[in-house]
């Protein structure tokens, strides 16, 4: 399967080093993930984000169990980090979160995935299922963001 784009982007009125501070508490993605995906990481906590972290977790897609493990291949606070999938569900999962200051303060918050399923080319026939799914995620991924961010 061709690799495929998924992209989110979301303005917050905060600083960007507070914005960039939740994302690399790696606790928060259990916060941000759809509750019935069951998300827990495994990785004993703190964990200390850096260019090499690798982080375990476990949750469940469309019922199924599984595990996943990424890493963290690039680090530049406050600017952006890379986590790539070294083990899971997709054949590729490279996920680029960027922050950029926002003249008047805020801050832009743009996420980019680049993916591919496995099994071709069964798992291309699975597409329209999975995009819809990983759709919701992120969706939800924002709003819970939003809502956790900015409590006044």
């Amino acid at each position: 399967m061709s690799e495929q784009l998924l992209r989110y982007s979301l303005i917050l009125p905060l600083p960007r080093e507070q914005v960039f501070a939740f994302f690399a508490d790696a606790v928060n993605l259990e916060l941000i993930t759809p509750p019935e995906l069951n998300f827990r990481i495994i990785t004993p906590q703190p964990i200390a984000m850096g260019a090499g972290t690798l982080i375990d977790y476990r949750l469940q897609l469309f019922g199924i169990p599984f595990g996943w493990r990424t890493a963290i291949t690039a680090w530049s606070p406050p600017d952006s980090f890379v986590d790539e999938q070294l083990q899971g569900p997709y054949r590729q999962w490279i996920h680029r979160h960027t922050f950029r200051e926002m003249p008047d303060g805020s801050t832009l918050i743009d996420d980019e995935v680049r993916y591919r399923l496995p099994f071709a080319p069964l798992g291309e026939m699975a597409h329209p299922l999975v995009r819809r799914q990983l759709e919701r995620i992120f969706t939800y991924r924002q709003q819970k963001v939003t809502e956790l961010l900015t409590v006044v």
